[in-house]
């Protein structure tokens, strides 16, 4: 996994801060990366193996797009789509293609022209406030490959571009300026609500589950 090789982790905590390629089996989490780790800059191809882990070939990818396209049926986002087993067959196709072009935007094509590493660095100690202000900054502050700190195009920039090319295959009613916008509102709120839940995911699964 890009973001786990053994040899490279830091022995200073290793009962906390550790991460699992998925969240509660569902969630892909191949991008984040345990506390207390230093890691070396992906290349060019690891970015794109990245994100195809992260969205395309494991299957936590469809598992997790069907629970979102069932919420999104549910809350009935896109009227236009309908429901029923057609309708849920309109927003999974849709909710798919979401996901692997906003993931391949953010942790493939625009970190390599930008020169960012995509993954989560988890913080992993600090009181609830300081972690979760860490989490929601990662949307907007990233690693650089040169291994300092920037703002995050790939985040911001590879979520404006998810929302753009999402009106090639959203219904007509569902385009548009202000579709976009909004879209590109929500791309950016999944990311920060992913961040949170990444930084405390190794407590969840710690204290749940029992295990470390």
């Amino acid at each position: 996994m890009p973001g786990q090789p053994l040899n490279a982790r830091n022995n200073k905590d290793d009962s906390e801060g550790q991460q699992t390629k998925r969240m509660l089996w569902l969630i892909p989490n191949f991008g984040a990366v345990s506390a207390h780790t230093q890691l070396p800059p992906l290349s060019t191809h690891e970015k794109f193996s990245l994100a195809a882990q992260d969205s395309l070939v494991d299957y936590s990818s469809f598992t997790w797009t069907a629970v979102l396209a069932g919420q999104a049926m549910a809350l009935n986002s896109d009227p236009e789509l309908g429901q029923g087993m057609k309708g849920y067959g309109r927003y999974y196709w849709r909710t798919f293609a979401d996901g692997v072009s906003g993931t391949f935007f953010t942790e493939a094509i625009v970190p390599t022209i930008t020169h960012e590493d995509p993954r989560y660095y988890t913080l992993g100690t600090g009181g609830f406030f300081r972690r979760t202000g860490y989490a929601i900054s990662r949307a907007f502050v990233t690693k650089a490959d040169s291994g300092g700190t920037s703002f995050s195009w790939s985040e911001v920039g590879g979520n404006a571009l998810e929302a753009g090319l999402s009106n090639a295959y959203y219904p007509p009613e569902e385009r548009g300026l202000t579709q976009t916008a909004g879209n590109f509102g929500t791309q950016m709120e999944s990311a920060i609500l992913n961040h949170v839940f990444q930084e405390f995911w190794p407590d969840i699964r710690r204290k749940l589950f029992r295990r470390k």
